[in-house]
Order: structure tokens, then sequence, then C-alpha cells
């Protein structure tokens, strides 16, 4: 119930009440000889924060320690440590040659392919080096070995992809003109 919703008769006898409760409390603390005020008995103290003593956490850290110091004590001695020359770090397992010959089989494997496609583009194409077409019939051998033989991948034709490009300009030209109405 809030104050707004009582009225004013009960506002009063409320007022009234309080005055004769304050009084009574007087009363009570001049009959008790209470130093305390006892005007606020609402107000609690907080309660007392529990925990351990300086003395104990002394005792506790010294055990601690004392612990450790015993299995410090147990470990053997700590080995002088001798530096060592430092190792080059190896950057790859591959030897140069090895490299070398598998950068020979790749360059082949893709002059290969290229090779195999047919030109769309009239720019022409640098030779391969001759390094690489020295190493050809070794890395055919080794990629005969190595790899099975792929499917044929399909490839469109240029008339076909001409074919697709004007249909696509088509299209676009089309949305254009719809878009300028």
């Amino acid at each position: 119930m809030s104050l707004s919703s009582l009225s004013v008769q009960q506002l009063r006898q409320a007022a009234n009440l309080k005055e004769q409760i304050a009084g009574l409390e007087k009363q009570l603390s001049q009959v008790l000889a209470s130093t305390a005020p006892t005007t606020a008995p609402t107000t609690a103290k907080a309660p007392k924060k529990s925990g351990m003593s300086a003395a104990a956490k002394a005792k506790i850290s010294a055990a601690a320690k004392a612990r450790w110091a015993k299995v410090r004590a147990a470990k053997p001695a700590a080995k002088v440590v001798v530096a060592k020359p430092a190792k080059p770090t190896k950057q790859s397992g591959m030897s140069a040659a090895a490299k070398a010959k598998l950068s020979a089989a790749m360059k082949a494997r893709w002059a290969a392919r290229k090779a195999a496609k047919p030109a769309v583009n009239t720019v022409a194409t640098p030779k391969p080096a001759k390094a690489v077409e020295a190493a050809k019939p070794a890395v055919k051998a080794v990629v005969a070995k190595a790899a099975p033989a792929a499917k044929k991948k399909f490839t469109m034709g240029a008339a076909a992809k001409a074919k697709i490009s004007a249909a696509a300009k088509a299209r676009w030209a089309k949305v254009k003109a719809l878009k300028k109405k």
C-alpha cells in the first residue's frame, strides 16, 4: 500500500502512532540506562569478516617454504651447461640436386600441358630453356611411372565461347535498355 492511496485521516493516525513509538523507545532507554541509542534498531552491524590471523598465515607460509626447500634439496645438482656452437638450421630436407630435378620435372609437366592445349590466343609463347628440353625424356619417364594416365579434360572450342559471349552481351543490352525506360 502506497502513501498516495491513504486518506488524510489514516496518515494522521500513522503519524501519531510513530510519535508514540518514539516516546516509548525514549522511556525504555531511560529505564534500561542504555548507552546505545535505540532510535535506529533497523541498522544492523556488518557481519565480522572471518579469516586467518597473521600468525596462522605466517605458519602456513613457513611450512610451504620448508616443503619446497625439501623438494629442491632432493633434486640432483644442476648441471653446468656449456654453450655449444649453433648448428645451421636446415630449411629443407632436399638437396640442391633434388630441388633442381624436381624443378625440371615440374617445368616439363607444365610445358607438356601447355603444348596439349589448343592455341586460343595468337600471342607467341616463349620457348622453354635448354635445361628443360634436356630433362624432358627423363622427366617423362618419371612422370609416366608416378602418375596414372589422366582423363582428358573437356575444353570448350573458340566458336562455343564466342556464342556464349554474344548471348551474354545481348542479355546485358536488354537489361540496360529496360533500366533506361
